[in-house]
């Protein structure tokens, strides 16, 4: 009987180089399932990843693992999900908060956990997303909050993960500005001022899995966000409700599912597209769900389980606790202006 191939993708820089490390482990648990594995180490060349991944595909490898943190992950969906038959996708998270594995329930300590979870060859066939011609697996955004993820340096990122989107997100929030919106979705059209929109696939976004608590991992629709306000006062509002899920039939918020989106500014005006946590262009831009487009393994019988390590559990109370309270201070300072 003929071994499947598997060729391993890793980002020898992400995150605190934990693959490195463990990769001799990691080709031992992969072989010793049945594969016969090789890996890539990425390049500064651009593109590396989804160049490398598009190039094993093509040569018949069974499987392609991504091995690094969301940008490594979206690289190589780039280079498979054009494909007729894309082989089957394994996660091997190593970068800060791997959204996309947290919403697999796949081991994000240790990436030699996770090889564990693609040994056991249980798979889930998951919707992604195209954005124009790009590829995306986890968030699309736009508006000032989703220049979060340009702006946090990488060494915060790898020292304290969400908790440093959520201090420079707090420093960001006096910039937000109204942009004049055009946005079509399955079952209306919305016209009006806005100061941000998120397009999500999972339930994962930034760390925190509140944002969208009725989230379907391949039902062929978005959860489309709108926040329609751009004042300061109400969106610390809101976001306090969004860290508790309480937000979803607020009035000031659009929530609705949509298997496509269409997002326009008027002529004059522009919106930076965060795609995955980088840079994925300007508006106007088609969004579409490709339903259960890529067959991708995953802890399946946790999936639908939203235990948290206990670890994990008091980190994200603490990074909530500290931005409340940053925000009831904003609040505060912005009522005695007025």
């Amino acid at each position: 009987m003929m071994r499947k191939r598997c060729r391993i993708i890793y980002n020898p820089t992400s995150g605190r180089e934990a693959m490195k490390n463990d990769l001799v482990h990691i080709l031992d648990v992969l072989e010793k399932a049945g594969y016969e594995t090789s890996a890539f180490a990425t390049t500064a060349e651009e593109n590396s990843a989804q160049n490398e991944a598009r190039r094993a595909a093509e040569d018949g490898f069974e499987v392609i693992i991504a091995a690094g943190g969301d940008g490594t992950i979206k690289e190589v969906v780039n280079g498979i999900a054009p494909l007729e038959n894309p082989p089957k996708l394994g996660i091997l998270p190593a970068g800060t908060t791997n959204d996309y594995a947290r919403a697999l329930k796949i081991p994000r300590e240790s990436p030699l956990e996770a090889a564990k979870v693609i040994a056991n060859g249980k798979t889930i066939k998951m919707d992604i997303g195209k954005a124009n011609e790009h590829y995306f697996v986890n968030i699309a955004a736009g508006g000032v909050l989703s220049e979060v993820t340009y702006r946090v340096p990488s060494e915060l990122k790898s020292l304290f993960g969400y908790l440093a989107y959520l201090v420079k997100g707090a420093e960001l929030l006096p910039q937000i500005k109204p942009i004049d919106l055009h946005v079509e979705y399955d079952d209306g059209v919305y016209d009006g001022k806005a100061s941000m929109f998120f397009l999500a696939l999972t339930n994962s976004i930034g760390g925190f899995e509140q944002i969208v608590p009725d989230a379907s991992l391949d039902d062929g629709k978005f959860t489309l966000i709108l926040v329609k306000t751009s004042n300061l006062v109400n969106i610390m509002q809101l976001i306090t409700k969004v860290l508790n899920g309480k937000h979803i039939d607020d009035d000031r918020i659009l929530y609705v599912k949509s298997n496509k989106v269409v997002v326009q500014t008027k002529a004059d005006e522009e919106m930076m597209i965060n795609i995955d946590g980088e840079y994925g262009g300007d508006t106007p831009m088609t969004f579409v769900d490709l339903k259960q487009h890529l067959e991708i393994f995953a802890n399946t019988d946790m999936i639908a389980d939203d235990a948290m390590s206990q670890q994990e559990e008091q980190i994200q109370h603490d990074a909530k606790e500290l931005f409340v309270k940053s925000v009831d201070e904003m609040l505060k300072e912005q009522e005695n202006k007025d």
